[in-house]
């Protein structure tokens, strides 16, 4: 008789089909968001209002999600997770049909309202849904991946929204959107695996409260951070294009290209998340905030020097769009099992504040100092933010290796 042989041991499979279905609907609801933008002239036009009010769109929008995201979360924090995630899909589908119809601009911003409200939690729940669905170290990839569908959305989904507004109408591009969500519902019914959120104890254990978890204070650190980051970020980039017009001099046709070039070398920097992100965790997050540094200070000193500027347009964006993936991985690594659908929420209330009150402080800027000194504020509050990373960095590990310090103690003096 030979040896008895042991079963082989599998890993599961990389879940590709629920990844690139969250990506999906990402991709959907972030194009959803910023579709006004690109629609801004012709929405005004046929609202009788001014271009101004309809950018404040944007920031109802955000401003809902600020509000609404954690309370949102904690009250359906017992839901199923895909059941949650159609149910949301489907205010998505009646607030872009709601806004298509909008016969006056207070309609037409209930209707943001109730996206930012779907929005809010559609991003708590799809924000921690990949954590769930990979083992902790496959978990930047995961996030790369989904997170590609907002990448997608600035690089693709605006601007063919924008063209298809341009040619049919503002409103049949909401409409278009909707039935696009609605697709995608059914496909989430149909291909998204459902997943277990909550903790589980063990027999006879009594849950602890959500604010005496002990990685809480790490989960709030990492949302303070990346408010700092991406507050300076939107306050320049927000008027990028009257910057690439004014002080660069770029011809007012060529803009679309250097945000298209921007958008693309985002992408890379997505790509560069998943593929580092795992293995250097820290200090990816450190090179990408660094790049973003030394892309915008290279923005302002050069100015006047157009082909300077659009390669540190190039590095910004490389090293800013690796970031969100990088930190949303990062605050669902710190974050234990039972506050991750909170760490969820807090992310994408983390960023709609940053944008929000980036693109307001950058507009005081603007009109008090002009628009030279924009590059130069984002500067300093990335370095900021590049400082608190680093001393997130030293307190975390010193956190980690406290309690196995306590521990090795303690036996070594029985």
């Amino acid at each position: 008789m030979g040896a008895p042989q042991t079963p082989a041991t599998t890993s599961p499979a990389f879940p590709w089909v629920g990844l690139l279905t969250l990506s999906a609907l990402i991709f959907a609801t972030v194009t959803s968001e910023f579709l006004p933008t690109g629609l801004l002239p012709e929405i005004a036009a046929d609202l009788k209002v001014t271009e101004s009010q309809v950018g404040l769109l944007i920031s109802v929008f955000a401003g809902t999600v600020v509000l609404s995201a954690a309370p949102l979360a904690a009250l359906t924090r017992k839901r199923s997770r895909k059941s949650l995630i159609i149910v949301v899909l489907l205010v998505f589908v009646v607030s872009n049909l709601l806004a298509a119809i909008a016969p006056t601009y207070g309609v037409l911003v209930v209707a943001r309202v109730l996206g930012g409200l779907a929005h809010g939690l559609f991003w708590s729940v799809v924000g921690a849904y990949s954590a769930h669905l990979v083992p902790k170290h496959q978990l930047g990839r995961a996030v790369a991946i989904t997170g590609g569908g907002g990448t997608a959305a600035f690089v693709l989904g605006v601007p063919l929204g924008t063209a298809l507004g341009h040619v049919l109408g503002w409103r049949l591009s909401f409409v278009v959107i909707a039935g696009f969500v609605l697709v995608l519902t059914l496909v989430t019914a149909k291909l998204l695996p459902p997943v277990r959120h909550g903790e589980v104890l063990a027999t006879g254990e009594i849950p602890l409260p959500m604010l005496k978890d002990r990685s809480v204070p790490p989960v709030i650190l990492i949302g303070v951070i990346i408010i700092v980051v991406a507050f300076g970020h939107n306050l320049f980039y927000t008027y990028i294009a009257p910057y690439l017009i004014g002080p660069v001099g770029i011809d007012p046709g060529a803009v679309a290209g250097v945000l298209f070039l921007y958008g693309g070398t985002g992408a890379i920097g997505l790509v560069l998340a998943g593929t580092l992100g795992d293995r250097f965790p820290q200090i990816s997050l450190v090179v990408a905030v660094t790049g973003v540094a030394l892309s915008v200070l290279v923005v302002g000193l050069f100015s006047d020097v157009q082909w300077i500027v659009l390669v540190a347009i190039g590095l910004w964006g490389v090293s800013f769009g690796a970031l969100p993936s990088m930190l949303q991985a990062r605050m669902l690594h710190t974050a234990s099992v039972r506050v991750r659908d909170a760490a969820a929420a807090y992310f994408t209330t983390s960023f709609n504040l940053a944008i929000g009150v980036g693109a307001l402080g950058g507009g005081l800027l603007l009109d008090s100092f002009g628009l030279t000194v924009l590059p130069f504020v984002d500067l300093g509050i990335t370095i900021v933010g590049l400082v608190l990373i680093v001393i997130g960095n030293v307190w975390l590990h010193r956190r980690a290796t406290a309690p196995r310090a306590h521990r090795a103690g303690r036996l070594a003096t029985q």
